[in-house]
This record gives structure tokens, C-alpha cells and sequence, in this order.
């Protein structure tokens, strides 16, 4: 029988003690893992400012049904209610998204460690609530003295007020209103109907006691002699109740051949300023497939956390109208001005691209966008919603805005080719999508005060005064010079004078500007703030306790 193998004494030793050694090692090892799987859970750290290209392919992110607030969709198409558009699979995802949750209480940004509820609080609403119904005076419309037909003019947003304010005419001439004629002879040539983009039975019969809408005029009445009228800008009561009420002696139909900007912004009766906002607000409602196109765009978005709606106004259209080449090209600034000398309705040709900028008439461009952001504490990781149509020049000028933030989103990017099927080709239906965004996101910023922008912030204001940043950008070109000349650094001394410039422009509630003084004319009612921009004091009341006197319970 063999003998087992006896070790020297010192060489079992010595085993002995590489084998605890190994152990306690081994035990080491297994609890700095758990500890930062631990870390790992309960801290999730942001990228810095700067970021790095992001080479992980993502996907949108998904909640659970029961966390989602869908109202029902319409029943024209069932729209998918999926957080992740069926195009965007693993494999065929854009890169440039990041994975990172966004539900931390502590963002980094330009000043180092900003507070998360600072970025995204809102501004107090002081109390003040919708105030548009009638009061106890306000009677069913009179007898209809004949038809008022409305051929708007303008983008979505300049015939949206121009419906309204057409509504208020009718109402002051006693007429019945015809669904207005949507502009398709406008730079977007688009041959949407009303009912396409507006939900047209809604939209009667939710001013059934204010004025009566017909779809068409009575086929009687068809070949009966029309009188066209320009009506005249910003007009007040007297205006329609003597001049053009007075039509109605010689003809049965008044066809407006315009709409924008045809009514006063103010002096007008309280019920006829209510009732612009009514229609506004509540009646002139997008037909139910843009509904349900532009909820799903909300949700979507929704997922990534709180997001800035940002209406880059950098199209094309908006820069050749306004003269601004800042940035572009000689070849770019020749065609932009090419098409403005060829589009014959705009007026102003000539036009000094450095005077226009200096002015702060200027969109800004979307790098200047980019420092604007930063400028204000907004970190690199914060979802942003595109509010536009295609941006001029494409990925060469987006390039810097979405090196700084690469989540950069539209309705092309959270939707399918097949879900925007039936609104492309259409540029006041996909306008509308972006409407919609705009108008339910957490901060809505414009790049320029346009009509959508107005059209916005008005509708922000009235539904509570959403935070609404609106750049300054006569004061922000300013600094912008100095930082492109080397003569100023990014930096928290740019960041402090950027956020002092902008603390009391987040929409907060105040009253509708007047005219600019020494003004005169056409000149001071063009200077005034327009009516829809911000409806208080007209369309917003103050809530008191409710211990107080029911006859002071609402006060403008």
C-alpha cells in the first residue's frame, strides 16, 4: 500500500497562509462590487456639460400603460399608443441619444450643480384664472342680417387669430358666419381645408350661442352679388357697427378678403373680448386625428422627463422674409434674397442684414440657441422638442446646438413615416403637431417673436402661465458679438448676465402692453401688444377666497 504524500511542515504553512490571504482578497473584491452596484442604484451621475459623441444606439423610452394619461384617440385612425415609434429599433436608432434617466434633482450646467426645480419651476400664476364666460347681459345672437364669408391669409398660427377676431365681426354685425376659407395661395402653398385642420362641427357648435356657423352658403345665394371688403386694420366698434353693418342695406354677402390683424387689441366691450378668447381657446379645437397625433408626440416626449418645446425659427421662408444672413454663406445669403425679390407680396426688398440683427429683428441662429441655453443652466442632457419646419442649411448650422445637447427631438424623430403620412405635404397640419408640443411642454423657448410664438405664449398665459422664456435678443446679440470677437468667454460671468437679463421675461402674469408712446397712427396700434400674445387683464380673472363677497369674486 502506498503511503500518502506527506509536505514538509513549512510548506504546509506557508500553503496555509496564501490561502487565506487569497480569501480575504476574494472577500474584499465581492464587496467593493456590491457597494458600487449600490452607488450605482441609488446615485445616477449627469455627463458634464461638454459632451462627448455618443456612439450607444438608443431607443425612446417606455412607461407602463397605467402611467399614461391618453384621452381617447380619434376614432378616424387608431393611432399607436407605443412610447417608441415602430421606426427606431436598436439597429436603426441615431446615435447621438443618451440613455440617462432624467429624474435626478441636481443637473450640472453652466454654473456648476443648478437646482433641478429652479430649471424647470414655474412662474407663480398669482391667482389668475380663465374668466371668458358671457355675463348675465349677454344675450343669443340677433336675427342674422346676412352672410359674412373669410378668405384668411397667412401660416397657421396669423389665421387661427384671424378666425377669432372674424368670429367677434360677426357677432358685432349681426351676420352668420361661414366656415372661413383656409389661405392656399400663401408661401406654404397648402391646400388644407378648414375641416382638415380644425375640428368643424366642434367649432359650431361651440359658439352656437354667440353667432351662428354655417359649413357653406346657402346654394340660393350663390350667385348673389358679393361685396368684397378689405377691412380696415385694427379696427374698433364704431368701425363695423356704421361702416360695414351698414352693407346690409345693399347686399346680403360680405366677403372679407383678409383676416389678420382686422379688430383692435383693445377698447373693445368686455363680452366681445371674451368672446375671442372663447373662440380662441375653446372652440377653434384641431380635428381629432391632429389631436391624437399631437398627445402621442406629447407622451413620447414625456418620457425622456421634463423638455424646453424650442421654436427654431430658422426656415428658410423666415429668413429670406426677414433680410437675416448672419452666419450663412455668400451662396446661401444670394438665395435667400433671391427669393425674397421673387416673392411679390412681400413688400420690403432691400434689406441691411447687420442693421436687422443689431435691432434684435433677427431670429436667432441655432448656435447662438445653443449658448442661450447654456447661458441659462440648462445641461447637456435636456430633452428638446424642435418646434419648426426644415431648418435652412440642415445639419451644417444644427451642428453646434446639437454638439452642446444631443437630444434634440422633432416630430420626424418620435414618429413614424407612416403615423405622419397623412400630414405631410401639409404645412399648417404638421404646424398644428408642433402647436400642440409647444403649448404642453414644460418650457417653451422661441428663437424669434413670430406669429406661432405669440400664438403660444398667449396660450400658455391662459392656461396658467406656463413657463415661457422669451430671449432678448437686441441685448443678447450684443453679447453674442463680444463672445464671437474673443472679447468675452463663456463662462459664469456670461451665464449671470444672461439669466439677470431673462428673470422677468418667464412669462408671469401681467397686463397686455399698450401702444409705445409717441407713437401715431397705424404705427402706435401696430406697437402695441397684440391681443392673443397675452389675454389679461380681458380673459383672466383673479381667484379670491372663497370667504369673500360673491360680487368682488372675480376681478380683472
Amino acid at each position: 500500500m502506498k503511503e500518502k504524500m506527506q509536505w514538509p511542515w513549512p510548506w504546509r504553512r506557508r500553503k496555509v497562509v496564501v490561502v487565506v490571504v487569497l480569501r480575504k482578497l476574494l472577500t474584499c473584491a465581492i464587496c467593493v462590487i456590491a457597494l458600487m452596484g449600490l452607488l450605482s442604484v441609488r446615485v445616477h451621475v449627469f455627463p458634464s456639460s461638454k459632451v462627448s459623441d455618443l456612439t450607444d444606439p438608443y431607443k425612446l423610452p417606455t412607461v407602463t400603460q397605467h402611467e399614461l394619461n391618453y384621452q381617447k384617440l380619434s376614432a378616424e385612425k387608431k393611432w399607436t399608443q407605443e412610447l417608441t415609434p415602430p421606426h427606431l429599433s436598436k439597429e436603426q436608432a441615431p446615435p447621438h441619444l443618451s440613455k440617462a434617466p432624467l429624474s435626478s434633482h441636481k443637473l450640472n450646467g453652466a454654473n456648476g450643480s443648478l437646482d433641478f426645480e429652479k430649471l424647470w419651476k414655474q412662474p407663480s400664476n398669482r391667482d389668475f384664472v380663465p374668466c371668458v364666460q358671457p355675463g348675465s347681459n349677454y344675450t343669443a345672437p340677433d336675427e342674422s342680417r346676412g352672410y359674412l364669408l373669410v378668405h384668411t391669409n397667412g401660416g397657421l398660427n396669423q389665421m387661427r387669430a384671424g378666425i377669432c377676431d372674424m368670429v367677434a365681426v360677426a357677432r358685432i354685425i349681426n351676420a352668420t358666419l361661414v366656415v372661413p376659407e383656409l389661405d392656399k395661395r400663401s408661401f406654404w402653398q397648402d391646400t388644407s381645408n378648414f375641416s382638415d385642420v380644425f375640428d368643424e362641427d366642434h367649432f359650431i357648435n361651440a359658439l352656437a350661442n354667440d353667432v351662428k356657423v354655417i359649413k357653406k352658403l346657402p346654394k340660393d345665394l350663390s350667385s348673389a352679388t358679393k361685396v368684397v371688403m378689405h377691412f380696415r386694420s385694427w379696427s374698433g366698434l364704431e368701425y363695423y357697427r356704421d361702416e360695414i353693418a351698414s352693407l346690409w342695406e345693399e347686399f346680403q354677402v360680405i366677403r372679407a378678403a383678409k383676416s389678420d390683424s382686422r379688430l383692435a387689441n383693445n377698447h373693445l366691450p368686455p363680452d366681445i373680448q371674451m368672446l375671442r378668447c372663447r373662440a380662441c381657446y375653446e372652440a377653434l379645437r384641431f380635428s381629432p386625428k391632429i389631436e391624437a397625433m399631437g398627445k402621442l408626440l406629447v407622451d413620447r416626449m414625456r418620457a425622456y422627463g421634463p423638455f424646453i418645446a424650442l421654436h427654431l425659427r430658422y426656415e428658410k421662408d423666415m429668413l429670406a422674409f426677414s433680410g437675416c444672413t448672419h452666419g450663412l454663406s455668400d451662396v446661401e445669403a444670394e438665395e435667400l434674397r433671391t427669393i425674397r425679390e421673387n416673392t411679390a407680396y412681400w413688400k420690403i426688398k432691400d434689406i441691411n442684414a447687420t442693421e436687422q440683427r443689431s435691432r434684435g429683428y433677427c431670429p436667432l441662429t441655432p448656435t447662438e440657441v445653443g449658448i442661450f441655453l447654456t447661458g441659462l443652466g440648462y445641461p447637456s442632457n435636456t430633452p428638446i422638442y424642435i418646434a419648426a419646419g426644415e431648418i435652412y442649411g440642415g445639419d451644417t448650422h444644427m451642428a453646434d446646438l446639437r454638439s452642446r445637447y444631443p437630444i434634440l427631438m422633432s416630430k420626424e424623430k418620435l414618429a413614424s413615416v407612416e403615423e405622419l403620412e397623412p400630414f405631410t405635404n401639409h404645412a399648417s397640419q404638421m404646424a398644428a403637431l408642433d402647436y400642440i408640443v409647444s403649448v404642453e411642454s414644460d418650457v417653451f423657448i422661441p428663437s424669434h417673436s413670430g406669429n406661432m410664438a405669440r400664438a403660444v405664449e398667449g396660450h400658455r398665459r391662459f392656461l396658467g402661465h406656463r413657463k415661457t422664456i422669451s430671449p432678448d435678443r437686441k441685448a443678447l446679440v450684443r453679447l453674442f458679438d463680444k463672445i464671437e470677437k474673443g472679447l468675452l468667454m463663456e463662462g459664469r460671468k456670461v451665464s449671470n448676465r444672461i439669466s439677470e437679463i431673462h428673470k422677468k421675461l418667464q412669462g408671469s402674469p401681467r397686463r397686455r402692453r399698450g401702444p409705445v408712446s409717441g407713437t401715431k397712427g397705424m404705427d402706435r396700434f401696430r406697437s402695441e401688444e397684440a391681443f392673443y400674445v397675452n389675454p389679461l387683464p380681458d380673459c383672466l380673472c383673479k381667484r379670491v377666497s372663497e370667504n369673500v363677497n360673491a360680487s368682488t369674486a372675480s376681478m380683472r
